[in-house]
């Protein structure tokens, strides 16, 4: 009897034994500041202060000017407007017919126009109306004067009714190594009262100030 009766103290003061010293740990742990990065979207700092932004666009009828303008407001960056040496039309027929003899030939009309410092832009925000329901020649021939690799193209675009239409896609074949965040479709006629809009979308890709 006395025997069991010291097995069973000898075993309490163990459990007491171990329990403080399982406390002791984990209040050191505590103490100890930890290397983890946070991975939560609270924890982590948005983009654009951490990356170098640039919000290149190409506009005919203003409408696209307007969103880079409402997205510059909401991300900060440098703006860049993408001009062609021969600028388009006023008559929206005579538009319609060069924007598809340019599609169909895959011609790049010259820029007059040039960013010599792309280099140093890690984000890049990329804006255009829809013609035939993907991106203007304009736009084909910016991707392919510069090397995009290893910078993150943010589409947006104007349209009227056809949203990005394949114009990711094209933007991916010709920027196979540059990572896509999910772009934005603004209505034309919509531009000038998107600003909410865009400031919700750039919160969500956590691209904010």
């Amino acid at each position: 009897m006395k025997k069991a009766c010291l097995v069973l103290l000898m075993i309490a003061a163990f459990l007491l034994f171990a329990s403080a010293r399982a406390q002791v740990s984990s209040a050191a742990e505590e103490l100890i500041p930890s290397n983890t990065a946070k991975t939560s979207a609270e924890g982590t700092l948005p983009l654009s202060e951490t990356q170098k932004i640039l919000v290149a666009y190409f506009s005919r009828t203003g409408h696209s000017r307007e969103i880079a303008d409402q997205i510059h407001k909401s991300v900060g960056g440098d703006v860049f407007e993408i001009q062609v040496v021969e600028p388009y039309p006023e008559d929206y027929e005579a538009v319609k017919k060069r924007a598809m003899q340019e599609q169909t030939s895959g011609y790049k009309p010259a820029l007059k126009t040039r960013i010599n410092n792309i280099g140093s832009y890690d984000l890049v925000f990329l804006g255009y109306p829809i013609w035939w329901g993907t991106i203007p020649a304009p736009i084909r021939t910016f991707l392919s004067e510069y090397d995009f690799s290893g910078k993150t193209i943010v589409p947006f675009c104007t349209h009227q009714g056809s949203g990005l239409g394949r114009s990711v896609a094209d933007i991916s074949r010709l920027c196979p190594r540059s990572a896509l965040l999910d772009g934005i479709a603004i209505w034309g006629r919509d531009a000038i009262t998107a600003q909410d809009k865009i400031s919700d979308w750039v919160r969500d890709i956590k691209v904010a100030k």
